[in-house]
């Protein structure tokens, strides 16, 4: 098994769960939550309250299969800051790393979710995990990871760059999965892509980063940048190649969907942590596809992760 290092947010979410109150209209071919009215109050069916985040997601995943985890990032001196080192010693991750810091509180996610169709709003305060310009990248000398799995920091260019740059000469490699943060500097992201061993996005992000209408042509252009790429593109499957093999895969299984929140978290984590592992580039999409699946038939997070261990069934993919 492999060491790695997840960097990303740390949060505390609230699941307000409610098939009247929050049963979202189509208007212009978009969802739109539209019975909340000023000044009302509602009962709602049910309230979950999860520990997640695209930091804490990722290193669960990656801890449940066996990896040696180490998370990278922010929480509050709170009782959810608390509860997210409770859970990270739960699931066998390395927090020693953590910064918890005063003044903040951890950050929170609020969801209004209608359980008919997971259609949901999102209101988040990223709070301790808003800010990651105090990370200590000499951290990196100290635990000697072999990967390195980025997803968001907020948009700060300088602190990735600093971290993509310790990691490279210390030779360890790169997963980076940008928010939205991120790609909104795309200049800067492209820049960035000299160091990444392995870039996953969804197909609007990576029409965000290079020109292109199709899988196969955002495909083209950004292997130019980064020697593995993988796109995703929701029911539609997704796209991938390593500049040795190229393959185009489909849903790994039609299930009924109850949160998506995570499900890319799920499929980057999922890919990586059976690729760390010494699986094939075909078999640890496989893999991704069917944690993400598993994701999603949970509410939450982290309650649908795969252990690595569980029989995999066929699924669609073609080597291109």
């Amino acid at each position: 098994m492999a060491r790695i290092v997840t960097v990303g947010h740390a949060l505390q979410s609230i699941y307000l769960i409610d098939r009247n109150n929050f049963s979202a209209t189509e208007i212009g071919g978009e969802a739109i939550f539209t019975k909340l009215l000023a000044g009302s109050t509602l009962d709602v069916e049910k309230i979950s309250y999860e520990l997640g985040g695209s930091g804490v997601n990722t290193a669960i995943e990656f801890a449940r299969h066996g990896h040696e985890t180490i998370f990278l990032g922010n929480v509050a001196r709170d009782s959810a800051g608390a509860a997210i080192i409770n859970l990270f010693n739960r699931e066998n991750i390395d927090a020693s790393y953590t910064n918890v810091v005063s003044k903040k509180t951890t950050g929170t996610s609020v969801i209004l979710l209608d359980p008919k169709n997971a259609k949901k709003v999102t209101l988040k305060n990223a709070g301790a995990s808003e800010d990651f310009s105090e990370l200590d990248l000499s951290d990196l000398e100290l635990i000697q990871p072999d990967w390195l799995y980025v997803s968001t920091l907020n948009g700060d260019m300088r602190t990735l760059l600093k971290l993509f740059e310790k990691a490279k000469s210390l030779g360890v490699k790169i997963m980076f999965n940008p928010g939205p943060k991120e790609l909104a500097e795309t200049k800067k992201l492209v820049g960035l892509l000299q160091d990444v061993d392995i870039l996953y996005v969804n197909k609007t992000e990576a029409a965000n980063i290079v020109p292109g209408a199709v899988l196969s042509e955002l495909l083209a252009h950004l292997e130019n940048y980064v020697k593995t790429v993988i796109i995703t593109d929701g029911q539609m499957g997704g796209i991938a190649t390593n500049h040795e093999e190229t393959y185009r895969f489909g849903i790994y299984e039609d299930v009924p969907v109850k949160d998506t929140t995570g499900s890319g978290d799920a499929f980057g984590a999922g890919f990586l942590a059976h690729f760390a592992a010494g699986k094939s580039f075909r078999t640890s999409l496989i893999y991704a596809s069917a944690n993400a699946t598993s994701n999603v038939t949970k509410i939450g997070t982290t309650r649908g992760a795969l252990t690595g261990v569980e029989p995999l069934h066929p699924m669609l993919i073609q080597k291109l």
